[in-house]
């Protein structure tokens, strides 16, 4: 076996190549591109000794961590903490102490450290910033009311995770004094770097900007100077490179920095990842089975009924409740930085350290799955899941007037909000149902008959007077629910036109031959609706000025109630 010892460029190249035919084939079959990086760390080093000097990869390692930091700091937008609902942020915080707490208590139990034990609370604690929106947005689900749960708390979760780092960073030299000293130096470069935001950056990067070279150039610098800063402060590179993007992240140029910096940050992240795979201890697997299990056990089934227990105290329903928890149900990758930093420093040891790299890419892999069949889950899980009931208002209903509703609105969401407004001469004759609480007590605000539940519930339906009806509009995106509600309307009225919702012409296709009237795709609404706007233009039946000034009046509209246009 031919063996590499201290050539970067040997090193890298194999490392490359290997990775790039690994992902490949991971990718043939639709498994996370992580699990290929780290596999070929497993094989190079720890199982045929190709590199055996992983000091320099280890090195460059950290590099990708700071990219990966800084693109998270450009990509988090800390507002959306006050537009989410209560839950994402007194409910995230709960859920990051009670999980910490129980991770801590059953580590002790298995006989670990008090140190290595609150290292391994924290590890269970946080989940995949990166791996959930990229499954979310595949799915477009990332502005439904689960998704944007799960957004806030993973944004939560990011900001918890830094000042962890922070603070496990100087533990072992910890002393009340010298902590304030940390706490007003850290606190000071925060206050520096929202300076620098306000009347440094947007002047110089307004200059830098006209060139594109210069642009990447400076945003690098940029990086660079908050992580060495950081680093002769004593306090971690990630942390520097997390709050230059949280800088650079309030430019008019973000979206261009993030587009130039995102091919970095995927290599040096790729050396990230093989370099875990590289500091695998094989042995690990036979010597901590038992922790390795109750890890995992910990991470699959405890977390996830934690955020359930918490959502549905919070007075979500259950679908909601349920397909936030099981997107959350992993170790992510500030769990993977957490333990590089506690391995540099001694706080853990490799065998701690493997057996988080396993836990991640065995709880990534698993959660890829649960998020694809999220609505397949919930099905089979449905009947079990009514214990959750108890906590919530599901059935709450608001009904102002004895005159029963002759049209329904099932998901009063972007569609619903604009279908609505052509309703609002008459409150009397529609019905909103919505399982989002935010949405009744809006609807109960503005005076509307409403029901808050799931919308194929069996109460729910019955107290829909589905016989009486003359229209049903559901903007609800799953085909299935959409099949049950067209089957429940024509059993028992033939004459009620049914409008539904579909993301896939296939499904669109099935809906119809189902039974219903017509199916909204979403993505094609737009270019019809500026095809009929250029229709009316070339007629002189339209006045764009006049369709400019109603367009920004919506979307001033809808700013203010909280809905965003999909990042898709």
């Amino acid at each position: 076996m031919v063996t590499v010892n201290g050539d970067i460029f040997i090193s890298l190249g194999l490392i490359v190549i290997v990775a790039s035919l690994a992902a490949f084939i991971l990718r043939l079959l639709r498994q996370p591109q992580i699990l290929a990086y780290v596999l070929v760390g497993v094989l190079i080093t720890p199982v045929f000794k190709i590199i055996t000097d992983t000091s320099v990869i280890e090195s460059m390692s950290i590099i990708g961590i700071a990219f990966l930091l800084f693109i998270v700091g450009l990509e988090m937008d800390l507002k959306k903490l006050r537009s989410v609902a209560l839950v994402s942020s007194i409910g995230g915080i709960i859920q990051v102490v009670v999980v910490f707490l129980l991770g801590y208590l059953v580590a002790l139990l298995m006989g670990f450290m008090t140190l290595q034990a609150a290292y391994i609370g924290l590890f269970i604690t946080f989940s995949s910033t990166m791996v959930v929106l990229k499954l979310l947005s595949d799915k477009q689900e990332l502005n439904t009311l689960h998704g944007r749960i799960v957004v806030g708390i993973l944004l939560l979760q990011d900001i918890i995770a830094i000042f962890a780092i922070s603070i496990l960073t100087s533990i072992n030299d910890f002393n009340i004094y010298l902590f304030l000293w940390a706490f007003l130096k850290f606190l000071s470069m925060f206050v520096l770097a929202f300076v620098a935001s306000k009347y440094v950056f947007p002047l110089y990067f307004r200059f830098t900007a006209k060139n594109q070279e210069l642009l990447l150039i400076s945003s690098l610098g940029v990086c660079f100077l908050f992580s060495l800063a950081f680093h002769y402060m004593g306090f971690s590179i990630a942390i520097g490179a997390f709050l230059a993007g949280l800088t650079l992240g309030n430019l008019k140029y973000n979206l261009e920095i993030i587009a130039k910096v995102k091919s970095l940050r995927d290599f040096f992240s790729l050396l990230f990842f093989v370099s875990l795979g590289m500091g695998i201890s094989l042995s690990s697997f036979s010597k901590h089975l038992g922790p390795l299990i109750i890890i995992t056990l910990l991470v699959i089934f405890l977390k996830p009924l934690i955020i359930m227990i918490i959502c549905s105290l919070f007075k979500y329903t259950k679908k909601p409740a349920f397909l936030s928890s099981i997107s959350l149900g992993q170790m992510g990758e500030f769990s993977l930085i957490l333990a590089t930093q506690g391995l540099l420093l001694g706080h853990i040891s490799k065998d701690i350290f493997s057996i988080v790299v396993i836990v991640t890419l065995f709880t990534i892999t698993i959660t890829s799955y649960f998020i694809k069949h999220d609505h397949w889950f919930f099905k089979v899980f449905e009947k079990p899941l009514k214990i959750f009931d108890v906590f919530t208002t599901e059935g709450l209903e608001f009904l102002p007037s004895e005159v029963k509703p002759t049209i329904i609105l099932a998901g009063h969401n972007r569609i619903g909000y604009s279908i609505l407004k052509q309703f609002r001469r008459s409150k009397k004759k529609i019905l909103v149902v919505d399982y989002n609480p935010e949405v009744i007590s809006r609807m109960v605000r503005l005076n509307y008959h409403c029901i808050y539940g799931n919308v194929i519930d069996e109460e729910i339906v019955r107290k829909m007077n589905l016989e009486g009806i003359k229209m049903l509009i559901s903007t609800v995106p799953e085909l299935n629910d959409n099949l049950v509600l067209i089957r429940r309307v024509r059993a028992v009225n033939k004459k009620a036109r049914i409008i539904v919702t579909s993301s896939e012409i296939e499904d669109a296709l099935r809906l119809y031959t189902a039974g219903a009237d017509y199916v909204i795709l979403p993505h094609f609404l737009g270019g019809e609706h500026v095809a009929n706007l250029i229709t009316g233009l070339r007629k002189k039946n339209i006045k764009l000025k006049e369709e400019k000034n109603k367009h920004i009046e919506d979307l001033k509209e809808r700013k203010n109630i909280g809905q965003e246009h999909p990042k898709e």
